[in-house]
């Protein structure tokens, strides 16, 4: 059985041929923008002494420029029209956004302050929470790549870069003897979260795998 040809795109009257492209990459300037705007009152540093603001300041430049290659697509090449679309993913990702900001830092909130947890609570609630704004998520990936991904977050920003990011909670810190140092304490917590999200992928890779009930002679 073959599936039919894909319908190609219908070419459109006026100067938008491609309004897919046209959103995608107003949205794409616009959260750029705001990012460099967020960002305007902390050091940028240098290359020798990166400053907090750089690697978001750069992400944000690098988003932009996307998001002008979209738009200038959008009137120079024809694309699909602009489709119905769900709130889920936006609402997701929002929400995920919110959570790492208000734990990755104490964060106040009238005369109540919510506790700083570090990357190591921020980012996996982040890459969780994210997650779920495609319906086709599952629990058990997104935890793997929540301490997976967190874990090289901290040692790549924490040791490697060692930008000014709070990466774990006083209370955590302090289970550590203090003749050990911050560094090492951060590759320790970050090489036990990586060896736990391996630990769960194998469990459950093995768990999940269909049991062979029959050979292919017919034999059971």
């Amino acid at each position: 059985m073959t599936s039919q040809p894909e319908r190609a795109a219908e070419p459109r009257s006026g100067p938008i041929r491609d309004t897919q492209s046209l959103v995608a990459g107003l949205a794409l300037i616009a959260l750029a923008a705001f990012a460099v705007w967020a960002i305007s009152n902390l050091p940028q540093g240098t290359l020798r002494q990166m400053g907090p603001a750089m690697l978001p300041r750069w992400l944000a430049i690098g988003v932009g420029l996307c998001g002008l290659a979209l738009l200038i697509s959008a009137f120079t090449a024809v694309g699909p029209a602009l489709e119905r679309w769900s709130l889920r993913g936006p609402v997701f990702v929002i929400l995920a956004i919110f959570v790492f900001a208000v734990t990755i830092r104490p964060f106040p909130i009238g005369p109540l302050s919510t506790p700083g947890l570090g990357l190591i609570a921020a980012g996996p609630l982040a890459i969780i929470i994210g997650g779920f704004a495609t319906p086709e998520a599952r629990l058990r990936d997104l935890v793997i790549l929540a301490l997976a991904l967190t874990a090289f977050c901290m040692v790549l920003f924490g040791d490697l870069l060692n930008l000014p990011i709070p990466m774990f909670p006083q209370a955590l810190s302090d289970l550590f003897p203090q003749t050990v140092s911050n560094d090492n304490r951060l590759r320790s917590v970050a090489g036990l979260m990586a060896l736990t999200a391996l630990a769960i992928f194998l469990v459950t890779h093995r768990s999940s795998r269909p049991a062979d009930v029959a050979h292919h002679t017919g034999q059971v």
